[in-house]
């Protein structure tokens, strides 16, 4: 009974933590790396919608959660039809100020991670 008591309590150890909820919403920036220059996003999540801030730019999207470590961000004024698309996200872990992400666009397979910092 002690070794089975050890072994699942040693599991614990071993899972991802997350606190979805400390994310939910709030302002956040998220840095990337692309083409060997430093891209910054910051952006800023209620309930029911975000909007971003990159490169002089700001989006405007609707937030639909799935639960509380997932959701979709979907394009309120899209320019085009592949800007209609929606985002789906999932948190994968948390620390107490940051996420890390991944997500991917709706109707393609290619998934992208990132890390989010509150601020």
């Amino acid at each position: 009974m002690l070794l089975l008591v050890l072994t699942v309590s040693s599991c614990d150890t071993y899972t991802n933590k997350r606190n979805c909820s400390d994310f939910r919403t709030g302002s956040f920036v998220w840095e990337q790396e692309s083409g060997g220059k430093l891209l910054k996003t910051r952006f800023e999540r209620t309930e029911d919608l975000q909007i971003e801030y990159f490169e002089n730019q700001i989006d405007t999207s609707r937030i639909e959660w799935i639960n509380p470590c997932e959701w979709r961000v979907i394009p309120i004024n899209p320019k085009t039809n592949a800007d209609s698309r929606a985002y789906l996200f999932k948190i994968l872990t948390t620390t107490e100020d940051s996420y890390t992400f991944e997500f991917k666009q709706s109707g393609r397979d290619q998934i992208y991670r990132g890390t989010a910092k509150k601020i």
